[in-house]
């Protein structure tokens, strides 16, 4: 595999590529091309997010074989915007570029029944589980994991691909739906909140962590982060950072990673999972810190240094989804009061091109950053009132 060394960077001016056209996609672009690089992004779609911004748009699936060939030719070193990407693309690009994350770790995240097994093995601690297979594995599972929840292993996101399950005949029942896919099913555990930690490694093994957030989730869509600048280094921040690092180097990843934990009402942690790839709780990195999730994102394909991770503001990551151009009472189409939003101070407004909003599709994020988390949670509910977000400080 070639491999670009930290010797030698990818200096400015030249190319990196992007498997993917989504919004992190985009967003990744802003940065890359701030820092001077030029980006290529592969993807279907002619209105993809990120293929409009890019400095070239290849136009193709991704296990095309030309255009894998194209961006290859072009690029020095590519990475990727989601985690369903084929790890065998990877694997093709990496005998002609720098490819970060590698195929083999994109592999272990892929899929939950090998990520629950990797992360156990680097010994942090995660939900009781079985792997189910056959309906038959669901009829043997310890009772202790009702009630639970039955994901499946492959291609789940946003809550999709999940079911919670009071019993062993509900379980049965979501499997069946679920077309008998590999499953996981895990024990439903008394959960008092959620964190995450996005971290970046480099080439050369150096880690940088971000504050952990704090997220709330509805539908199975995150709705909201916060980060307090202030007390970010919690004792349960600390470990789960220390758990994000070593799953990193265990898994000897390059580029920017995401460790999504739940704690518990007795204060213990246990790791949900992992995301190879920038994150929306770390999308207030992009206007509290030093360097954004997507700058480091740059860097580390680069082979360059990684940035600061620091935190100088405390800060409420909103995100935007297409409910918010209808009316909840009539459904009627609106365009959300944009001018009120950002008539806010602190409040930092992305949206990410998309042309048709639809209920549930994210359309954008509103970062409100302040000195203190009083001010940012006040001009967060300020922001909420304006889009008619349900906000709580």
């Amino acid at each position: 595999m070639s491999e670009v060394s930290t010797s030698s960077p990818i200096l400015p001016g030249d190319w990196l590529g992007m498997i993917g056209g989504g919004q992190l996609g985009r967003m990744f672009c802003h940065a890359a091309q701030s820092m001077g690089y030029k980006v290529a992004v592969l993807d279907p779609d002619e209105y993809s997010p990120a293929g409009a911004v890019a400095d070239m748009h290849i136009r193709a699936g991704y296990e095309d074989p030309d255009g894998l060939a194209r961006l290859a030719a072009r690029c020095k070193a590519v990475t990727t915007e989601f985690e369903n990407v084929p790890a065998r693309s990877l694997a093709i690009l990496a005998e002609a570029s720098s490819v970060s994350p590698s195929a083999a770790a994109v592999a272990i995240v892929q899929d939950r029944i090998s990520e629950k097994a990797f992360i156990v093995k680097t010994g942090v601690p995660v939900a009781p589980h079985v792997a189910i297979r056959h309906a038959d594995d669901i009829r043997a599972a310890p009772p202790e994991l009702f009630p639970g929840i039955l994901k499946v292993a492959r291609l789940g996101y946003d809550g999709k691909g999940q079911a919670r399950v009071k019993t062993r005949e509900e379980a049965l029942a979501a499997f069946a739906e679920f077309q008998s896919a590999e499953c996981v099913l895990e024990a439903m555990l008394p959960l008092d909140s959620e964190l995450s930690v996005v971290l970046a490694r480099g080439m050369d093994g150096r880690t940088v962590v971000f504050p952990s957030a704090r997220n709330e989730h509805r539908d199975g869509i995150l709705a909201i982060s916060t980060v307090d600048a202030v007390s970010a280094a919690t004792p349960q921040a600390v470990a789960a950072a220390d758990a994000a690092v070593a799953i990193a180097q265990a898994l000897e990843y390059v580029g920017v990673l995401c460790v999504e934990f739940f704690i518990l009402r007795d204060g213990s942690l246990v790791a949900n999972e992992i995301a190879p790839r920038p994150h929306n709780s770390g999308h207030y990195t992009m206007n509290a810190c030093v360097s954004s999730q997507f700058e480091q994102q740059a860097r580390a394909m680069a082979g360059m240094p990684l940035g600061n991770a620091g935190c100088h503001m405390s800060a409420i990551m909103l995100n935007i989804l297409g409910d918010l151009w209808f009316d909840a009472a009539t459904g009627a189409k609106r365009e959300p009061d944009w001018r009120r939003v950002l008539a806010v101070p602190g409040a930092k407004l992305h949206l990410y091109g998309k042309a048709d909003a639809r209920p549930g599709r994210k359309m954008g994020h509103v970062n409100i950053v302040a000195a203190t988390m009083a001010q940012a949670e006040a001009a967060a509910a300020e922001v909420a009132g304006a889009l008619g977000i349900a906000f709580r400080p």
